[in-house]
C-alpha cells in the first residue's frame, strides 16, 4: 500500500491557477436559518457545470498528465460525479473517456455521462470497488484518473479550501462530505497549509460510515453498508492508502441519519433554493444537528446531481 502524503499548499495554489479556466469559482452564501452554534455558510459546488466539485480534481489531474499517456483516452471508476468530471474534461481535450460504474449508479448520473460522450462499463459493486483499490481495470485500457487517491486530484479538490478562506477567513469549522477522502483531505490540506485555525470535519451518513468506525477502532475497519439515496458517499471500507492522511488532517467524523440528510435536502430547497444530492446535503445535516460547534460554519454542498423523482419524494416528506 502506498500511503498518500499531505498535499503542499503550494501545489494547491498551482492547481488553482491551472484549472481557473475550466471551473466555476463557486459562491459562498450564508444560510438564512437559525442553526445551533452560530452562522452557517454554504459553499455551492453544486453550481459547477457538471453539478459537482469533481470537475476540479479531474481537470488538475488530466492537465498534469503527459500527453503521450492520454493517447488511448482516459478511464475512471465512479458512481457518477467523478465520471462527469473526467468526461467533461475529456470532451474539452478531444480524447475518449470510459467510465466504470457500479451497477446501482443512478440513472440521472449515467445519462449525464452519456451526454458528455463517456462510454459506460457496469460492474457489480464489489468488483467496481476493487477497480478503485487497484487503480484501474486490466480489461479497460486508458490513462486511469483515480476518483480519490491521486495527489493531483486531491490538490484540485483543495482549491475549494483556498476559496473558502479567501471569502470567509474567520471560518471556525468546515464540514465536508467523506466518500473516499479526496475532497475532505484536499480542503484540510489547503486550510492547514494556509495557516488557518479552522477545523475541517468529515461528514458521513450513518448507513455507511467507515471513517467514523475506523477512528473509533484506531485502524481501517469494515462497517455495515446499506445503499440509500445518499449514493455519492459511503462504502463498506476505507481506502487504506487514504487512512494516514485522513486521520492526520481531519478533525474527526460527524455522522447524520438518513432522516437528517433528507431534512437538509428539504431545507436547502425551501430556504436557499439550492438543490443538493444526498452527499452534498450531509454537511448541513450535521450542522443542523448542532455537531459543528460554535462560530462560523461552512458546509461544502459538494453536488446537486440527485434523481428528480427522488428529490420530489424527499420534498414530499419521504426519506
Amino acid at each position: 500500500m502506498r500511503a498518500i502524503e499531505p498535499i503542499a499548499v503550494e501545489d494547491i495554489r498551482s492547481a488553482q491557477k491551472r484549472i481557473a479556466d475550466a471551473i466555476l469559482r463557486t459562491p459562498l452564501v450564508r444560510l438564512a436559518a437559525d442553526v445551533p452554534g452560530g452562522e452557517v455558510w454554504l459553499k455551492l459546488e453544486n453550481l459547477q457545470p457538471i453539478g459537482s466539485f469533481k470537475l476540479r480534481g479531474a481537470a488538475n489531474a488530466m492537465r498534469l498528465a503527459a500527453p503521450e499517456s492520454l493517447r488511448r483516452g482516459v478511464v475512471t471508476a465512479s458512481a457518477g460525479n467523478m465520471a462527469q468530471g473526467v468526461a467533461w474534461n475529456a470532451r474539452r481535450m478531444g480524447i475518449p473517456c470510459t467510465v466504470i460504474v457500479p451497477e446501482h449508479a443512478p440513472g440521472t448520473k449515467l445519462a449525464a455521462i452519456e451526454r458528455l460522450g463517456g462510454k459506460i462499463v457496469k460492474l457489480p459493486f464489489d468488483r467496481w470497488w476493487q477497480t478503485v483499490i487497484d487503480h484501474g481495470h486490466p480489461d479497460v485500457p486508458g490513462y486511469f484518473v483515480h476518483p480519490v487517491s491521486d495527489p493531483a486530484v486531491i490538490a484540485g479538490n483543495g482549491t475549494i479550501g483556498l476559496e473558502i478562506l479567501e471569502d470567509l477567513p474567520d471560518a471556525a469549522s468546515i464540514l465536508v462530505p467523506y466518500g473516499g477522502g479526496g475532497l475532505s483531505c484536499g480542503v484540510a490540506c489547503a486550510v492547514r497549509g494556509s495557516g488557518s485555525a479552522a477545523k475541517v470535519w468529515a461528514c458521513e451518513v450513518e448507513t455507511a460510515a467507515p471513517f467514523s468506525r475506523s477512528l473509533v477502532a484506531g485502524k481501517p475497519v469494515e462497517t455495515d453498508y446499506h445503499p440509500s439515496f445518499v449514493d455519492g458517499i459511503g462504502a463498506r471500507t476505507l481506502l487504506e492508502e487514504m487512512w494516514p492522511l485522513a486521520r492526520a488532517v481531519l478533525a474527526g467524523s460527524l455522522t447524520a441519519s438518513i432522516e437528517q440528510v433528507a431534512a437538509a435536502v428539504r431545507m436547502l430547497v425551501d430556504r436557499a433554493r439550492v438543490v443538493a444530492e444526498g452527499a452534498g446535503a450531509t454537511p448541513l445535516a450535521a450542522a443542523l444537528a448542532g455537531k459543528a460547534g460554535p462560530g462560523k460554519t461552512v458546509c461544502v454542498i459538494s453536488g446537486g446531481n440527485i434523481d428528480s423523482k427522488k428529490l420530489v419524494e424527499i420534498l414530499m416528506g419521504a426519506e
